[in-house]
């Protein structure tokens, strides 16, 4: 028994000790390379734009080109911007090849780039699943093992992985992205576990909702979109449902610095994450209740915010969701 209490004692100041050491000994940023995938709008325009800030020699990365190429030019020059579907590993290793030989080594990875599609399950197909995994779990795989093995080598670097509360608590007409986002929030704990000691730090990134614009990039499905529109677009725009990207960016540009195992965003995300995980009959209880409170929508129909004409576009109520979107490359 004693000898159980020594190990325990042992292991909490161990830990303890590499919490101070994380603050006393940040990682610098400055010359740094850093690849932000996602990187072309939204959090990933403003995580790289905070890199940039800090002196990282930042690379981007998304499918759309011209897009990608409004997000270089927000961000400054010197920043390199490589079109790439992280769900395909042939282009994976071609983007990072490009920025090692044009950058040099990546040391900082930010695992940012995602979908989501809104809809009850009766109109979600199994392709919408295809691409949440193909992107929000692929996507990490196939960036990290691609860069994993030049840091193992130097015994230094980050990567940060943009999960979601989704990956926590999997909530009504979100399927697709929750079954992903659990995907990453396990594979991105264990790569920090099984990277312990070896001088590359894992973050687990675990946003709420977030005041980027992102409601006019999902999809939403169904023979009534508009009316999925109507109830994701104000709670993604209002202050007093979502955190601003900006200050988002720079605590995981922070976390990055320190190494932190994990940073979840938000009051609600925080509240929710803990009341899953002590309460979990509760939760379900909850959200079924509230789904059983969702209007039904039927049909298979796909189309994205920005294609779908709504009154609330011009209303007060998306104010800050449309400053979002065109600060942010979302429009």
């Amino acid at each position: 028994m004693r000898r159980v209490h020594a190990i325990g004692v042992a292991a909490v100041a161990a830990v303890a000790a590499q919490h101070v050491s994380r603050r006393l000994h940040p990682f610098e940023l400055a010359g740094r390379v850093a690849l932000v995938t996602g990187g072309s709008r939204g959090l990933g325009l403003a995580v790289a734009r905070e890199l940039v800030t800090a002196g990282a020699r930042v690379a981007v990365c998304a499918r759309d080109e011209a897009r990608l190429e409004r997000a270089r030019e927000l961000l400054g020059g010197d920043v390199l911007a490589v079109p790439c579907d992280v769900g395909d590993r042939t282009e994976v290793a071609a983007m990072v090849a490009r920025i090692e030989a044009e950058l040099g080594p990546v040391e900082l990875l930010v695992n940012n780039a995602g979908v989501i599609s809104v809809g009850p399950l009766p109109t979600q197909d199994v392709a919408e699943f295809e691409q949440a995994l193909a992107t929000q779990l692929w996507g990490l795989v196939n960036c990290t093992l691609a860069v994993l093995p030049g840091m193992r080598e130097r015994r230094k670097g980050r990567i940060a992985n943009v999960t979601s509360v989704g990956g926590k608590v999997s909530v009504p007409w979100l399927l697709p992205y929750s079954t992903a986002k659990f995907a990453a929030v396990g594979f991105s704990e264990g790569l920090r576990s099984e990277l312990a000691g070896s001088g590359v730090r894992v973050t687990t990134v675990v946003p709420g909702l977030m005041r980027t614009g992102s409601y006019l990039a999902a999809f939403y499905r169904g023979d009534r979109p508009d009316r999925e529109y109507a109830l994701f677009a104000p709670l993604s725009s209002t202050p007093a449902t979502t955190v601003g990207a900006d200050r988002a960016a720079r605590r995981i540009v922070e976390a990055l610095r320190r190494g932190e195992p994990e940073v979840t965003l938000g009051l609600h995300a925080k509240l929710a994450a803990r009341l899953a995980g002590v309460a979990p009959g509760l939760t379900a209880e909850l959200l079924g209740a509230t789904n059983r409170l969702l209007p039904e929508i039927g049909g298979t129909g796909r189309r994205r915010g920005s294609e779908i004409d709504s009154p609330l576009d011009r209303s007060r109520l998306l104010a800050f969701g449309r400053r979002a979107a065109a600060e942010l490359n979302q429009q």
